[in-house]
């Protein structure tokens, strides 16, 4: 499964600037029900265009949580790096940005709207988000936009998450969720999943994996919930039958903001709250 989603998601870096600007191989689609109208025009006109070309979330976490000047943010899967561009301005010169990525195409197209953006405070990581590349209690927001959802072992990222986050710090993705069973032919697709759709979890499951993991405060909020319209259209490149199976996903796929946050440290060490 990482091989296709890396097979995938370099094709579409390569094919950036190739297609009319557009995203080339659709993933989660090109101007799909997924993808499409997730930023502003004031918050993409300065970017390098090919940064934008290849965004391909599903939602906009970098509007999920108030980043300050100063911040460390990592963004997990940070594909050609419009959310760690985005970040970059708010944490200011003084704040660090960490993309972390496993696609060589997609890291050198990333860095190169890094250089285009001029921006100093970057810095694009190689390596899986199962197994973050960085020391514990490092981080102070984590921002991802439809990535967990292709992991094979999301409670792996999870607790990595948590594990590199600072006590205090924020988990603020935005990630496809599902609501109730999916047809199993869905959730055998390859196609599908590599396309943000088959590997996404039940909502409740998320919230609970994220409670195991360590997290608090948890949210799961469902902002864009897809249509049997949309489903045919994300549904078109599976080689299922999408006539058959577009009513049984109507409604039950959505995108969603998803929130949580490592309890802070604390200093209390009364019967109530330590053991010792």
């Amino acid at each position: 499964m990482q091989d296709a989603v890396r097979e995938k998601y370099g094709a579409i870096a390569k094919a950036v600037g190739k297609t009319g600007g557009c995203c080339g191989p659709t993933a989660c689609g090109c101007g799909d029900p997924i993808t499409s109208n997730l930023y502003s025009d004031a918050e993409t006109q300065d970017l390098p265009s090919d940064a934008v070309a290849v965004s391909l979330g599903c939602g906009n976490p970098t509007a999920l949580v108030q980043l300050e000047p100063g911040q460390t943010v990592l963004d997990l899967g940070s594909g050609g790096g419009i959310d760690v561009l985005l970040s970059a301005r708010r944490v200011g010169p003084t704040g660090k940005v960490y993309g972390l990525d496993m696609t060589d195409e997609m890291l050198a197209l990333a860095r190169e709207n890094q250089r285009k953006a001029g921006a100093t405070n970057v810095e694009f990581l190689k390596g899986t988000i199962e197994a973050i590349p960085l020391p514990d209690n490092t981080v102070d927001v984590i921002i991802s936009n439809c990535v967990i959802n292709l992991s094979t072992d999301k409670d792996a990222v999870l607790r990595e998450a948590f594990r590199v986050l600072r006590p205090g710090g924020r988990f603020a993705v935005s990630d496809v969720i599902v609501r109730g069973e999916m047809p199993a032919d869905v959730r055998r697709s390859l196609e599908l999943w590599v396309g943000c759709v088959a590997g996404a979890l039940e909502e409740n499951e998320y919230a609970s994996k994220l409670r195991a993991a360590g997290f608090a405060d948890v949210e799961v909020e469902a902002w864009r919930v897809y249509s049997v319209e949309d489903a045919r259209a994300f549904l078109t490149e599976s080689g299922l039958d999408v006539e058959r199976l577009a009513p049984t996903v109507d409604g039950r796929v959505a995108s969603a903001f998803i929130r949580g946050r490592k309890p802070a440290a604390t200093s209390c060490c009364g019967p109530e709250c330590c053991a010792a």
